[in-house]
């Protein structure tokens, strides 16, 4: 597995590139946009890989997705990659006035047209008639060819893996994953669509990729603050019910009805104590520096196999405390093990 973390800003990036950053990543959300994100990596960093992990696909039309891209390129070539999520019914319904039904079936189908532009050479008109998107463009003008950049899906749930299997380059796995989920259901489903190419032996360039954000939050001064903020995150992520297949796998049903019950109440603090031992062993990797060096140790199947997001607690973190969080987690960049 590669380090890789979510971009902590240009002075960390710099810093965090020299010491062995091998990826940078960009998110999205009301108040920063991915592409924007993705520009200031490639403008910061020499070699490190860079793409949104993850851009709301339906927030953009594929021409914007592919042209953004293309633009990108001629500044990083060859250092590119597209994850693409289909973001919550409420936000596509309500923040981004789009159609919110079927969005398994509506990303394959957007997966297949930003590709048409990707793919698009010179002097070829470009293609595509899909369910929702249909294309028939002649660019009149030398700017195209084909590019290949990797396009992965955001899959947390069986069915969404198995369409990035099917349709994508691989999967971005969210930073709840634990080793089951990984192992029971989502390479188990990507796999399948994708005809094969699980085991453990078969290079990563004949299988599926997996990239993953991985909560980490390393403090050798105040580890039980570190590790509060470890699950007060895992405690927001639960608070959605998309994830009820995961929690039901794990059989933690009763200590989420609680932490959902505080978030309701407003009570952060009663969130924090809802969320089990066996909860943040399972899923993040925080404390000490040696706390967390043994957290990766025991978890190397847990782990994407080719790029993990090592990734600051957001909710109620302040700014400042993440990009802290982010220089110490470099001290893990030679603790990394073999997921295989």
């Amino acid at each position: 597995m590669r380090f890789g973390m979510p971009w902590p800003g240009r002075d960390v990036g710099r810093e965090a590139e020299q010491a062995g950053v091998e990826a940078f990543c960009a998110g999205e959300f009301a108040d920063h946009d991915a592409y924007l994100t993705v520009a200031d990596i490639v403008a910061n960093t020499e070699r490190a890989l860079a793409g949104p992990a993850i851009a709301y696909a339906f927030a953009r039309t594929p021409y914007a997705h592919a042209t953004a891209l293309r633009q990108l390129h001629a500044q990083a070539p060859g250092r590119l990659f597209l994850g693409l999520g289909s973001a919550a019914f409420r936000i596509n319904r309500d923040w981004l006035g789009v159609p919110a039904e079927r969005p398994v079936a509506r990303i394959a189908d957007t997966v297949g047209a930003v590709r048409a532009w990707l793919h698009a050479e010179n002097g070829e008109r470009v293609r595509y008639a899909g369910e929702f998107h249909h294309l028939d463009a002649d660019v009149r003008a030398p700017a195209l060819g084909r590019l290949d950049i990797p396009v992965l899906l955001a899959a947390f749930n069986a069915r969404m893996a198995a369409t990035a299997g099917r349709v994508a380059d691989g999967v971005v796995g969210h930073g709840l994953f634990t080793g089951p989920w990984w192992n029971d259901v989502v390479r188990p489903a990507v796999a399948r669509s994708a005809g094969g190419g699980d085991s453990d032996s078969d290079p990563a360039g004949t299988r599926p990729l997996e990239h993953g954000w991985i909560i980490t939050a390393v403090d050798d001064h105040a580890p039980e603050r570190a590790i509060a903020d470890a699950r007060r995150m895992i405690a927001f992520y639960l608070t959605v019910r998309t994830y009820d297949p995961f929690v039901a796998h794990h059989g933690w049903e009763e200590p989420v009805a609680r932490l959902r019950d505080a978030f309701r109440a407003g009570d952060t603090d009663a969130m924090v104590r809802a969320v089990t031992d066996d909860m943040l062993t399972g899923i993040a990797v925080c404390g000490t520096t040696a706390d967390a060096k043994d957290a990766l140790a025991r978890r190397a199947g847990s782990l994407p196999r080719d790029i993990g997001y090592f990734a600051a607690p957001s909710f109620m973190v302040s700014r400042g405390r993440r990009a802290a969080y982010a220089r110490a987690a470099l001290a893990l960049i030679g603790a990394l093990p073999d997921p295989a």
